[in-house]
């Protein structure tokens, strides 16, 4: 009896001791990973302040450099599209902000606006295709020839360039009975829109991209018979820019199209079309594009600088 109490008792000693050592050590161990939570979160605390400074800091040198190009933006493209005239082209979910702002910039630089036309959505969808290719064959001026081996917005661009652009300085500023039957024909198709007056055959053109990149299917369809149109654009004219906020240079967007296209070789673009500092940059890529200088600007992927290097100078422009 004795023996076997002196060994229960041994046994309960035993778990006992192994209960306090857990106690004492799980006291131990929290205290130890308190310790160290808390100094993990204290220097989360500072890293967060820090970067709040951080972007404080950015937010206002952004803000700052807003204001330089919204006040000096005027003077920095005085007379760089003198003698020169202006279309825009909006395509579907183009920011309206953005060519009301660059239409008045290009005037300060000395260019006429012939108008603007705006792309309908319809003129992309995937049952107009045959109808669009037909209503081109149509339409086509005597004189316009269309491009060997393209497809049916490479042919519909040749044809609604011809009405828009023009490389020749005796036709700029004049419209013309089959200029103005591509345009009408397309509009009553309801593939495009126009205010102003379009038609009087501008020496550059402005192509506006979507703030919303196309990433639903059929998308980069749609971006290259944009594309196309851009491209039929700089054929007839003196010169393209397409321009967009950086969301156009993302996947799915416009001017991350073209930079991946053989269009960049021939048309400029610049993706942050939506500040001033953006809007002076196209107008000095448009400068470029009057002396057969094409690039791409902005802070998007496949960029050569934010703006041209070398900066154009005004007398270039004419």
């Amino acid at each position: 009896m004795i023996d076997f109490r002196y060994h229960l008792v041994s046994i309960v000693a035993v778990f006992l001791a192994l209960a306090l050592g857990i106690i004492l050590g799980s006291t131990t161990l929290s205290q130890s990973v308190t310790a160290e939570l808390k100094k993990q979160a204290s220097d989360a605390a500072r890293n967060s302040q820090q970067l709040r400074q951080e972007q404080r800091q950015l937010e206002a040198q952004r803000d700052g450099e807003e204001q330089f190009a919204k006040t000096l933006g005027a003077d920095l493209v005085v007379d760089r599209l003198k003698g020169q005239s202006v279309v825009f082209v909006e395509t579907p979910g183009a920011s309206n902000d953005s060519i009301e702002q660059l239409s008045e910039l290009a005037k300060t630089a000395g260019a006429t606006v012939t108008g603007r036309v705006t792309i309908q959505k319809k003129f992309l969808d995937d049952d107009q295709v045959g109808t669009v290719d037909e209503l081109a064959g149509q339409l086509r001026p005597e004189g316009v020839r269309l491009p060997d081996g393209g497809g049916p917005y490479d042919r519909a661009g040749a044809v609604l360039a011809s009405a828009l652009v023009t490389r020749d300085t005796a036709r700029s500023g004049r419209e013309d009975a089959e200029g103005g039957a591509v345009l009408n024909g397309f509009r009553q198709a309801g593939y495009l829109t126009s205010t102003g007056r379009p038609g009087q055959h501008a020496t550059l053109a402005v192509m506006i991209a979507p703030s919303t990149p196309y990433q639903y299917e059929g998308g980069e369809i749609d971006n290259r018979a944009l594309l196309s149109l851009a491209a039929a654009l700089d054929g007839a004219g003196r010169g393209v820019v397409v321009g967009g906020p950086s969301t156009s240079a993302q996947e799915g967007g416009l001017i991350a199209a073209l930079r991946d296209s053989d269009v960049r070789k021939q048309v400029s673009a610049t993706d942050m079309v939506d500040t001033s500092s953006g809007r002076v940059v196209a107008v000095l890529a448009l400068q470029n594009e009057i002396a057969g200088t094409s690039g791409q600007y902005g802070t998007g992927s496949g960029v050569s600088g934010y703006l041209p290097s070398p900066v154009p100078t005004a007398s270039k422009s004419g």
